[in-house]
C-alpha cells in the first residue's frame, strides 16, 4: 500500500519501509546463540575451554558470547560461566558452582552475615596499627582516615577469625591509599582503601571512600562504594566472600596447571621415547643402506674379477708370460680386496647404535623440544 501523504509536488510516491526483524532473529544474534550453545556443551563435557593466543577481536567475541549466554539464561542450573586469563594473552572459560558472589541473590545473604566493625581505633591488628602510624599513607581528612582504618580493622579481624593470615600489603600504593593483604590458602589478595574524590570541593563527594580488591580477574567484582542499599561497612562480608571465591578458583587453577604440567611431561616423555626409536631406526636404516651399497660394489667387482679371469684363460698360451703373471697377481689382489669389502663375506651382526643427538630427535618430536617438555616457539 502507498501512503498518499508521502507524495508531494508531483514527486514519486515512496514505498513503506519493511519492519526490521527482531534482534534475536538477525544473523549476528543467531550466530552468537549457536556459539553460546556450543560453548555451554563444551564446558559441561570438558569442564574448561582454553583459547591460546587469541587476538583482540577473538577475545572480544568470546566475551560477547559469554555475556549472551548469561543474559539469556543458558548457564546450567546452579552454575555460572567464569573467564580468566590463560597463559598470558589467552583466555580460559570454566563453570563455577553457585551464582556470582556479586549477584543480587547473594547480596541479601552477605548482608545477613555482617562483619563486626570496631567503634574505636584500639586493640588493632599489627598491620592496621602500623598503617595507622604511617602518616604518609591514607592521606585524607582525619574523619575519613579514621573510617578507612576502622573498615580495614574490621576486615582484618574477621579474616583472622576465619583462619586467614593478614599481612602488610605487598603492592606499592599511592600515598592516598592504604591496605592489607589477606592470605587464603597461600594466595594473597590486597584490599586497599582510598578517598574516591580527593580533589572535589563538594563535601558529600569528598567524604566518599572506595574499597578495592586488587588484580580483578575477568569480570569479577573488585571495587566497592557506599550505596543507598548498602554501606561499605555492610559490604565487608561480600569482599571477604570475593576473596574466598578467588582463592578457591586460584587453588583450582593451580591444581589444573600442576596437572597440565604433569600431563605435558607424560606426553613429552612419550613423544621423546617414540622420537628416540625413530632416530635409532634411522641409524640402523643408514647402516643397512651402507651395507647394501658395499655389497653392490663388491658384487660388481666380483663380476669384474670373473670376467678378468676368463680373459686371462683366453690369452693363456698366446700372451707373454710376464704379462700373464702380472695379470694373475692383480686378479689375486682384486679378489682379496673384494672379500674385504663384501659385507656378506662374513655373517653381518646387529649394528651398534648410539644415543641420538638433539638434532636427530627434533624432526620426530612433532613440535616438542628435545630438551624439556615444551612446544617449540613457547616459553
Amino acid at each position: 500500500m502507498i501512503d498518499d501523504s508521502v507524495v508531494a509536488d508531483g514527486g514519486e510516491p515512496k514505498k513503506l519501509a519493511r519492519p526490521r526483524s527482531p534482534y534475536s532473529e538477525r544473523p549476528v544474534a543467531r550466530a552468537r546463540r549457536a556459539k553460546a550453545r556450543e560453548l555451554i556443551e563444551r564446558l559441561v563435557a570438558e569442564g574448561r575451554v582454553r583459547i591460546a593466543e587469541p587476538d583482540h577481536d577473538e577475545v572480544a567475541e568470546w566475551r560477547r558470547v559469554v555475556n549472551y549466554a548469561k543474559r539469556h539464561g543458558m548457564e546450567p542450573a546452579g552454575r555460572r560461566i567464569e573467564k580468566v586469563p590463560y597463559g598470558g594473552p589467552g583466555l580460559e572459560l570454566f563453570l563455577a558452582d553457585g551464582p556470582h558472589p556479586n549477584a543480587r541473590s547473594q547480596r541479601s545473604k552477605a548482608a545477613g552475615e555482617p562483619v563486626p566493625i570496631p567503634a574505636r581505633l584500639g586493640n588493632l591488628h599489627p598491620v592496621v596499627a602500623k598503617l595507622k602510624d604511617e602518616e604518609s599513607r591514607l592521606a585524607m581528612p582525619p574523619a575519613l582516615r579514621r573510617r578507612a582504618l576502622l573498615l580495614l580493622q574490621g576486615l582484618a579481624a574477621e579474616a583472622v577469625r576465619r583462619g586467614y593470615e593478614v599481612r602488610k600489603a605487598r603492592s606499592a600504593s599511592y600515598p592516598r591509599e592504604g591496605g592489607v593483604d589477606v592470605t587464603v590458602d597461600g594466595f594473597a589478595y590486597t584490599v586497599s582503601a582510598r578517598q574516591e574524590f580527593p580533589e572535589s570541593t563538594n563535601p558529600e563527594r569528598s567524604a566518599r571512600l572506595v574499597l578495592e580488591l586488587a588484580h580483578g580477574l575477568g569480570d569479577r567484582p573488585g571495587r566497592w562504594r557506599d550505596r543507598k542499599s548498602r554501606t561499605l561497612e555492610e559490604a565487608l562480608g561480600v569482599i571477604l566472600g570475593e576473596i574466598e571465591a578467588r582463592a578457591s578458583e586460584d587453588t583450582q587453577r593451580q591444581q589444573d596447571e600442576q596437572q597440565a604440567k604433569a600431563d605435558r611431561e607424560v606426553r613429552w616423555e612419550a613423544a621423546l621415547a617414540v622420537a628416540k626409536q625413530q632416530a635409532v631406526r634411522e641409524q640402523l636404516a643408514q647402516a643397512l643402506s651402507e651395507e647394501a651399497r658395499e655389497w653392490q660394489e663388491a658384487a660388481a667387482l666380483s663380476a669384474y674379477c670373473l670376467a678378468f679371469e676368463r680373459r686371462i684363460q683366453e690369452l693363456d698360451g698366446t700372451a707373454d708370460e710376464p704379462a700373464l703373471d702380472s695379470a694373475r697377481r692383480w686378479l689375486e689382489w682384486a679378489r682379496a680386496y673384494v672379500k674385504s669389502v663384501d659385507p656378506l663375506s662374513e655373517l653381518p651382526g646387529m649394528p651398534r647404535t648410539r644415543e641420538p643427538t638433539s638434532e636427530e630427535l627434533e624432526p620426530h618430536l612433532k613440535g616438542w623440544s628435545p630438551h624439556r617438555p615444551e612446544r617449540r616457539g613457547r616459553g
